[in-house]
């Protein structure tokens, strides 16, 4: 449970596992076996684990999904409508779909929104605890992200010109002349996002109409964490 320093009450914390049911890259990869259990169910057992969650739920348009979801511990108030699980649909609509169905058909309204992903299954202990933390004690963040120390750096990256067909470099470096040419200690550090966590207020998505907003923390996760 979280409580307010302030009033001393309880927090409603809500995680989300968004996995719809048609996955083109690994078909059914949110129910395929990883190390013995259903991939979803990791990211179950991590929101379940968190004493700082007080709500899981799972949103999919997939009967089978729902079932295994609910198995392994969440809720499956409401199934995905189609047209918010396609290919191309974002993570924004899914989330405004469901804050907005809890609220209509529950009067639900969590303080804090928890996006725990599939696809990424292995998350240290205290992961979500941690994001939900860093969360509350910066009022201004609007998000809280996991990330890990970037394989490649993009000021050594490319670009091919559509007109000339010569290099251009994707990125530069103030200050930092030619930064491609430089050694990496003399570049800035960068960052990858992962599926492991994001941390967000509410109103971030219903009313700047943002996964993320502008205000964004960093959650630092250990590399070993990282399964594709």
């Amino acid at each position: 449970m979280v409580r307010t320093a302030r009033t001393g009450t309880t927090m409603e914390v809500l995680a989300v596992i968004p996995a719809r049911g048609g996955s083109k890259g690994i078909p059914r990869k949110n129910i395929r076996p990883f190390a013995g259990y259903p991939l979803i169910a990791w990211s179950i057992a991590a929101a379940r684990q968190a004493g700082c969650v007080t709500r899981t739920v799972v949103s999919t348009d997939d009967e089978e999904i729902a079932a295994v979801a609910r198995h392994y511990g969440a809720e499956v108030p409401f199934l995905r409508p189609a047209e918010l699980a396609q290919d191309t649909t974002t993570d924004w609509p899914v989330f405004v779909h469901a804050l907005r169905w809890l609220e209509e058909n529950e009067g639900y309204r969590p303080d804090v929104v928890v996006q725990l992903r599939p696809t990424s299954p292995l998350r240290p202990p205290d992961c979500v605890e941690r994001a939900v933390r860093l969360l509350l004690e910066h009022p201004e963040a609007d998000c809280v992200r996991g990330v890990v120390p970037a394989g490649q750096n993009p000021y050594k990256m490319w670009q091919i010109d559509a007109q000339t067909g010569y290099l251009k470099p994707l990125l530069q470096v103030p200050g930092l002349p030619e930064p491609y040419n430089a050694p990496r200690q003399a570049l800035p550090p960068v960052y990858w996002q992962t599926g492991h966590i994001d941390a967000i207020r509410p109103a971030t998505i219903l009313e700047k109409n943002s996964m993320t907003g502008e205000i964004i923390y960093p959650l630092l996760i250990d590399p070993r964490y990282t399964v594709d």
